[in-house]
């Protein structure tokens, strides 16, 4: 493989279960830096991979695969819950990847890090939607608290709430540091009296881009699209990096299987109906040796559905 900053994450374990043999068609909602789909291309000679990406940046990364594969990949410039809008159909494997990638994260000029100085961006896709800078100064109260309490599950979301309405207008909130040192001085940043293992920015950043991004409403969408755009029998891989993300999935892997979704679902037995077949029944997450190679994939966790029958929508 050529080398990239991206490290595709559990790699081993998904390539197991997809079991890449003869003719397979391959749909990557996440092509990222390419490394999970080149290698399902090099699996074996008959696999095609469809890949999809909304960031700019990956129609570029995806050219030299293209040189190298030909038309047995086919890459689609789009976000991955329009996925139902691509042509091809049948897929035997999907893979969503979800989070940010390392590219995204590297470069100072998306602004998904405080640990460079660049405007508060935030956007997968930059040529739509509203900044994180803009978020900042424009969002509601209520849209704030859901960025930062529910997304980004920061325990002091008052004061970091507080802050920010406090600090509009001021040139403090469109700038990396700024804001996050508006954020630090917010947040209590010591639990019992030891010092905070990460930066008292962290969660808050994360929580604005999800917001930024509507990556919850994204994963609610396209989970049902892919999952018809299967063959029976076909396998559907999710990782997630972060507990909401795992909850959605993990709840939309159990309606499909016929099982409860969470432990106040109380609907009778003979009222559901099973599509598929949990192959996972806890997440599998990243080993020692993997987290040392990629300390990025420690938040990892992976869960497998495999397809038994259609939905019927009528």
């Amino acid at each position: 493989m050529t080398e990239t900053k991206h490290i595709p994450v559990l790699l081993e374990e998904i390539l197991g279960y997809f079991d890449l043999k003869n003719s397979k068609k391959v749909l990557d909602c996440t092509f990222g830096g390419g490394g999970h789909a080149r290698a399902f291309l090099e699996a074996s000679p008959g696999v095609k991979v469809v890949a999809i990406d909304k960031d700019p940046g990956a129609g570029d990364r995806v050219k030299d695969l293209v040189g190298e594969y030909g038309d047995r990949l086919r890459f689609y410039d789009m976000s991955f819950d329009e996925l139902d809008r691509i042509e091809e159909d049948g897929f035997d494997c999907i893979l969503f990847d979800l989070g940010v990638s390392s590219f995204q994260l590297d470069e100072p000029q998306r602004g998904f890090s405080f640990r460079h100085e660049a405007d508060v961006d935030m956007r997968l896709d930059p040529r739509e939607g509203l900044s994180a800078g803009d978020f900042l100064e424009k969002a509601s109260r209520e849209d704030l608290v859901k960025a930062v309490r529910d997304y980004g599950e920061e325990l002091s979301w008052g004061k970091v709430v507080r802050a920010i309405e406090g600090a509009r207008g001021r040139g403090v909130l469109g700038n990396t540091q700024s804001f996050a040192d508006l954020v630090a001085g917010a947040v209590e940043t010591k639990f019992k009296g030891k010092p905070s293992r990460i930066h008292p920015a962290t969660k808050t950043f994360q929580g604005i881009r999800m917001a930024v991004n509507d990556e919850i409403g994204q994963i609610e969408r396209a989970l049902p699209k892919a999952f018809d755009k299967l063959v029976i029998g076909g396998i559907l891989a999710v990782i997630s990096f972060h507990s909401l993300e795992d909850r959605l999935v993990k709840r939309f892997f159990r309606r499909m299987a016929g099982r409860p979704e969470h432990r106040l679902d109380s609907t009778p037995g003979d009222m559901r109906e099973v599509y598929a077949k949990m192959l996972t029944s806890k997440p599998i997450m990243v080993g020692v040796e993997e987290m040392r190679i990629n300390p990025r994939s420690r938040s990892a966790r992976l869960r497998i559905l495999k397809k038994e029958k259609n939905i019927n929508y009528e």
